[in-house]
């Protein structure tokens, strides 16, 4: 009996990871926490190696949605020639939609 309820709720549990999609959104800052307008941020689909990028708006924010949730997604922005530190949507975080803000070190 045991076995058999253990398996029913890993089923319903993976079953819940795997269905849907998801959106992370954020805006990218100065290391004085100013946005930064045109910062072109990237998101790389850990699987298939995808890179999908966006460019921020005036307030410097951002947006991917149709997100898969069974994928880890490593974000990161650029403006003129500096980088902010990557960052990591993990599969694992169940939410529907993540924000993740990036800072670029410049001041």
């Amino acid at each position: 009996m045991f076995k058999r309820t253990a398996l029913i709720v890993l089923a319903l549990v993976t079953g819940a990871f795997g269905q849907g999609s998801r959106a992370v959104t954020g805006v990218v800052t100065d290391s004085r926490g100013n946005p930064l307008p045109g910062a072109a941020v990237q998101i790389e689909n850990s699987r298939s190696m995808e890179i999908q990028s966006y460019l921020t708006r005036d307030d410097g924010k951002y947006y991917f949605h149709d997100l898969s949730r069974d994928t880890d997604y490593t974000l990161k922005a650029k403006y003129k020639r500096w980088w902010s530190k990557e960052k990591l949507l993990n599969k694992l975080n169940a939410a529907k939609q993540v924000t993740i803000d990036l800072t670029i070190p410049i001041e």
